[in-house]
C-alpha cells in the first residue's frame, strides 16, 4: 500500500483526479480527518474538506503509472 498527500484545488482537480482513478482496476481511498471515502466517487470526494491536503491510500503493489499521472497534485 502508498500512501501520500494530494490538494485538489478546484472542481476540475478533482474531476480530472476521478477520471483518472476510474482507469485503474485497484482500489484507492481518500482520507481527511476521521472520513474515508472511495477515491472512484466524486461526491465523497466532495464530502471531504477540500482546502486541507487529502491523504490518498492506494491498495497496489504497482501503481506506478497511476502516481506519473496524478503527480501534479502531490504534495509534502
Amino acid at each position: 500500500m502508498n500512501t501520500f498527500n494530494i490538494m485538489l484545488k478546484s472542481i476540475n482537480d478533482v474531476k480530472d483526479f476521478v477520471n483518472i482513478v476510474n482507469k485503474y482496476d485497484f482500489d484507492v481511498d481518500l482520507s481527511s480527518g476521521r472520513y474515508i471515502v472511495d477515491a472512484k466517487s466524486i461526491m465523497g470526494i466532495f464530502s471531504l474538506d477540500l482546502s486541507k491536503p487529502i491523504k490518498v491510500e492506494i491498495h497496489s503493489d504497482n501503481p506506478g503509472n497511476f502516481i506519473n499521472e496524478i503527480k501534479s497534485i502531490i504534495v509534502d
